[in-house]
């Protein structure tokens, strides 16, 4: 996988474009000593769950304090995070494939481990970990049905999007999809899920309710993620390798126009729409930015330098604050929209590399 400076120049151009198992149980904790007290319940308020893929952990953030108020173990290479609808859970992907940063000679790495594999559920009034669900091999992102009830899980090694039954933690579905699927995301409706894959420089969506693939899409080299508007008539696509975003007809699934961004080392990543919907929020990978993009005129508006290589991104219910997960330097930025200024960095584990937040 690729490794994810004030002033950058942004510009844009628009171009219109006419299977069932049992749940696995957790990995075996270490055994703690007779002076350690159970994990705390965790107190109640906003919170922001941010993963470590290095240090194999959650750090849980207050909103209120910025401050660490948690570390959760959780098993090898946790890298997607999603909230259960009732907030009552927290769904992590789990992966036992070696981390390899760009350049790497992967022959030379150790083989997977394939028990790692799962998905981790995170008790949020406990605070731990509480089951594995049984997913497909190295997940990697993760979203969920809106109702909850259904995980879709995208497996990179295997170029398949696993479907879990949440409640009984159960495989009830694989889908066929392009290679090294990353970024999967459900439209705010719950018709469509988004599966980007990598290897095609494409979109494979799927019907939500049947769980089959309904058609493809091109979008620019090594897609990431998908960010879906509240309405669902539209969703952008990053394009890593292609430093642009595409926008996309939710309904008829086409491309209608691309964003390109121009400056140096900006690689598009991970996104986040605004509450309202008039603003995407891209996170620029080595770019160390994040961008602001209207909308409604597909245009950049703003942009902040937030740390090195973010990565996950997060946003407020309000709107008003922007969280981004910066990998190299082991930290959350906290960006106020008002102001368009990093207000704050908040210390978490080794590798952060996605959040969510928890109103």
């Amino acid at each position: 996988m690729t490794w994810r400076a004030c002033s950058v120049l942004l510009s844009f151009v628009c171009i219109g474009t006419a299977c069932s198992s049992e749940p696995a149980s957790p990995p075996p904790a270490a055994t703690p000593a007779a002076s350690e007290a159970p994990p705390a319940p965790l107190p109640p308020g906003p919170k922001l769950f941010v993963t470590n893929e290095s240090s194999g952990d959650l750090s849980v953030i207050d909103v209120a304090s910025q401050k660490v108020i948690a570390t959760i173990p959780l098993g090898k290479r946790p890298r997607g995070v999603q909230i259960s609808p009732d907030g009552s859970r927290v769904y992590v992907a789990l992966s036992g494939s070696p981390i390899a940063g760009p350049g790497v000679d992967e022959s030379k790495l150790p083989p997977p481990d394939s028990t790692a594999d799962g998905i981790g559920v995170v008790d949020i009034s406990l605070g731990k970990l509480v089951k594995v669900l049984t997913s497909g091999p190295d997940p990697e992102k993760l979203a969920l049905s809106k109702d909850g009830k259904q995980i879709f899980v995208t497996n990179e090694d295997t170029a398949t999007t696993s479907v879990i039954d949440a409640d009984q933690g159960t495989m009830i579905g694989t889908v066929k999809v392009g290679g090294e699927p990353e970024g999967v995301d459900v439209s705010p409706d719950g018709k469509f899920v988004y599966v980007t894959s990598e290897e095609d420089g494409a979109v494979f969506v799927i019907d939500a309710v049947s769980r089959t693939l309904l058609t493809k899409f091109a979008v620019g080299p090594r897609p990431r993620s998908t960010a879906f508007l509240p309405d669902s008539t539209r969703a952008y696509v990053p394009s890593e390798n292609g430093s642009s975003i595409s926008v996309v007809d939710a309904k008829k699934h086409k491309v209608i126009a691309t964003i390109k961004l121009t400056g140096e080392l900006i690689r598009p990543m991970g996104e986040v729409v605004s509450p309202d919907g008039t603003v995407l929020y891209v996170t620029a990978g080595r770019g160390k930015m994040l961008i602001a993009i209207d909308t409604r005129t597909n245009k950049p508006v703003w942009s902040v330098e937030v740390g090195p290589r973010p990565w996950g991104v997060a946003i407020s219910a309000d709107g008003k604050t922007v969280y981004t997960a910066n990998g190299p330097s082991n930290d959350v930025s906290v960006i106020d929209v008002a102001s368009r200024a990093v207000t704050g960095r908040v210390a978490v584990g080794d590798k952060p590399w996605g959040i969510a937040l928890r109103p």
